[in-house]
């Protein structure tokens, strides 16, 4: 059975990693006043994989922590999953070629449905879709406008489009160290043939273990953030207890 990928996160605000509380811009903790630096030390502790998100461009629509993503990218050999106010085919294209292994697509998923669908064909296997939600319904624009539809219902306009994984992100949970809603992701998960990548809450190995549990439920991946920045999870145990 393939591993459940591990992805530490590197979120971007003014040219730092920093950590939010529930989305909240204004509660942010910052962590690494250096993000190429942060994910050297990711790198070395084992991961293969990145998630960073330009908070500022998920805000603004488009990219505002180019400079920075760009030392991450240029720092390790890490493959980089990147979101954050890419939504158009000019930005899409842009981070690809410059070495992005893969962009998270989601205000656009609600917005402009075809770019998504039609990146899905042109770009095989780099689009992941993005789906925030909180209380159950989706949330878009950095987490500032909660929309009428829930997270399934986004999610199965997509089902054919050949995404390469979904994002899924409880909100109240993201940042506040109360632990991963596994069972929201891997009941979402089972509805759907495109594989699901767990993010929000995750506090301690148990998260990590509840999500390899729910690997044949069609979860393929966890994101975890503060509770490695703060020691609460050893990176090096939970890449061994996920498997990747």
């Amino acid at each position: 059975m393939a591993a459940v990928i591990l992805y530490p996160a590197i979120d971007v605000k003014d040219g730092r990693c920093v950590r939010l509380l529930r989305g909240d811009m204004n509660a942010a903790t910052v962590f690494n006043d250096d993000p190429a630096a942060q994910a050297r030390l990711f790198v070395a502790g084992g991961a293969r994989w990145l998630h960073v998100v330009d908070l500022d461009g998920a805000f603004a629509g488009a990219s505002r922590n180019g400079a920075a993503i760009e030392a991450v990218l240029a720092a390790t050999g890490a493959q980089v999953q990147l979101g954050g106010g890419i939504r158009s085919r000019a930005a899409i294209a842009f981070w690809l070629g410059r070495g992005v292994a893969r962009v998270v697509l989601g205000t656009v998923a609600l917005t402009d449905p075809a770019l998504v669908k039609d990146s899905c064909r042109e770009f095989p296997g780099r689009i992941v879709l993005g789906i925030d939600a909180r209380d159950g319904r989706v949330a878009v624009e950095g987490w500032a406008r909660t929309a009428e539809l829930d997270a399934l219902a986004l999610a199965l306009r997509f089902e054919d489009a050949g995404a390469a994984a979904i994002v899924h992100t409880d909100i109240e949970r993201d940042g506040a160290l109360a632990g991963a809603n596994v069972a929201a992701s891997a009941a979402l998960a089972r509805r759907l043939h495109t594989p699901v990548i767990v993010s929000g809450g995750i506090a301690s190995l148990a998260d990590i273990a509840a999500a390899k549990a729910c690997e044949r439920d069609g979860i393929a991946g966890a994101i975890v953030g503060r509770a490695l920045y703060d020691g609460r999870i050893d990176l090096g145990a939970a890449l061994a207890l996920a498997g990747g």
